[in-house]
């Protein structure tokens, strides 16, 4: 809540001081439609802070929706610390707010403490839900994290939360592993997504995910489903309805953007 109201405080100031604004400023051009980011989890270690802000710093767009776990407060609740880079990426997103992005910011489960601010609104470029359908080129896309289609951690929580400490491991493994093949020369080679692509358990949890989300989809009436919260990025039709996932800012470093003729595209920075 500290986070939120500081935001809130930011906010107000940061537009007092850009209240002088020019139309020429608010018309400007913007290279994408739409981006979608998600799972950026400020408070933990492996976030990729800098990257996602250079990323939006290149890409300007008329909407941005952060789908989920843009804030990691599981991890600050287990003694994670919020540091002035995590504080980087909130100045980076008033910054959007005030030359006139609209930003949808979705809560995921590690976010789900915004629930009891659900709906919230500040002004007409910022607001904060549970899920947000976003209707372009006549089509309608359902933006939602996800996690209500992962078993595990909509059916039983105290196993999801177990999961995220295995998850931190794995990420505390994959540091020491990737700092040796630097040493050595080699590229970046990720452990988790090696366990995502080759376990049989895992890819069918991927697999029914999937699936529990475009079958969501149909029962809303909308043509595509936009998710995060598994950090596999992913642009697909599936049983008729086009299923996308923005992937994360812990490891692939990728987002969903729309372009101007109405087509999604994964961009990994």
């Amino acid at each position: 809540m500290l986070v939120i109201l500081l935001l809130l405080i930011s906010f107000r100031l940061t537009s007092q001081v850009d209240s002088t604004k020019t139309n020429d400023t608010i018309m400007k051009k913007y290279k994408y439609k739409t981006i979608v980011i998600s799972d950026v989890h400020l408070g933990l270690q492996d976030s990729k802070i800098d990257e996602v802000v250079e990323f939006l710093k290149n890409n300007p767009c008329e909407n941005l929706f952060l789908n989920g776990d843009i804030i990691d407060g599981w991890q600050l609740r287990r003694g994670g610390k919020w540091t002035k880079e995590d504080s980087k990426f909130i100045k980076k997103i008033l910054k959007l707010i005030t030359e006139d992005t609209k930003v949808v910011y979705l809560r995921g489960n590690h976010d789900d403490f915004l629930e009891t601010l659900i709906p919230f609104y500040i002004g007409d470029n910022f607001q904060i839900q549970t899920d947000y359908i976003y209707e372009s080129f006549g089509k309608k896309y359902l933006i939602i994290h996800g996690d209500v289609f992962d078993p595990i951690t909509s059916k039983v929580g105290w196993l999801a939360k177990l999961g995220s400490v295995g998850y931190d491991v794995l990420l505390y493994l994959n540091r020491h592993h990737n700092r040796r093949r630097l040493e050595k020369g080699l590229p970046y080679k990720s452990i988790s997504q090696d366990v995502k692509k080759k376990v049989k358990f895992v890819v069918n949890l991927l697999s029914r995910f999937e699936d529990a989300a475009v079958t969501f989809a149909k029962q809303r009436h909308c043509d595509a489903i936009i998710c995060g919260h598994i950090h596999t990025p992913e642009n697909n039709i599936i049983k008729g309805i086009h299923y996308l996932n923005s992937g994360d800012w812990v490891e692939t470093c990728s987002a969903l953007a729309e372009d101007y003729n109405g087509n999604w595209h994964i961009i990994t920075k």
